[in-house]
């Protein structure tokens, strides 16, 4: 039996709703493949009451939307997708992120918490994944830096996601333009409600800049 939380168990059960998400629309053929939509799956609701005994559930917003982890019977932490390795986001340089504040809030709680080892999907076991948090916080906040500091004139999406794979220098392809043109968009309404960016329509266009 598959268990998922919130609207991730609509996720596992309706998988056309992912790239659908990453899209803003109807996903053309090639987004519709196993990476971006894997088979669907008769997932039930994740509760507290189904985890076995001794099982804890921890809440990790933002990475996506509900997304949790475990404190295990014998104290170790399973962290879900909520940190990448230094190799990672060396590499990929922006990873996905659903919801900015939420998931600037779960790496800050993760940061502290205690435990006898912690399990990353994405990187490896550690006793201590403190520096490896902060690592992806400084990421975090060196792309909305980069983003405000783009939006010097006033500019549109597609525009401000051009220059970040400059920036980076990443090559743009169907996948990585929903996963990152996702993340942007996220990006862009977390410094709007930050105050730090402004939204802008002319011509018939929406515009950021930078406050």
């Amino acid at each position: 039996m598959i268990y998922a939380p919130g609207i991730d168990c609509a996720f596992t059960r309706h998988p056309v709703l992912e790239p659908s998400f990453l899209y803003g629309g109807y996903p053309c053929r090639e987004l519709r493949h196993k990476f971006l939509m894997a088979q669907e799956s008769d997932a039930r609701e994740l509760t507290r009451e189904t985890l076995p005994e001794g099982f804890a559930i921890i809440p990790l917003p933002g990475h996506f939307f509900d997304m949790v982890g475990f404190r295990t019977p014998d104290d170790v932490v399973c962290l879900a997708d909520c940190l990448s390795s230094r190799e990672t986001l060396d590499k990929y340089q922006i990873g996905f992120i659903y919801d900015v504040a939420a998931y600037l809030k779960t790496l800050e709680m993760v940061k502290s918490l205690r435990a006898k080892m912690f399990i990353p999907a994405h990187a490896a076991a550690s006793e201590n994944v403190a520096d490896l948090v902060q690592y992806n916080i400084d990421k975090v906040l060196e792309i909305a830096d980069k983003i405000t500091g783009i939006c010097q004139e006033p500019l549109c999406f597609e525009v401000i996601l051009q220059k970040l794979f400059a920036d980076y220098g990443l090559t743009i392809n169907f996948e990585q333009y929903v996963l990152v043109g996702s993340t942007v968009r996220s990006y862009l309404a977390w410094l709007k409600d930050s105050g730090k960016v402004n939204a802008l329509f002319e011509n018939n266009m929406l515009l950021w800049q930078r406050v």
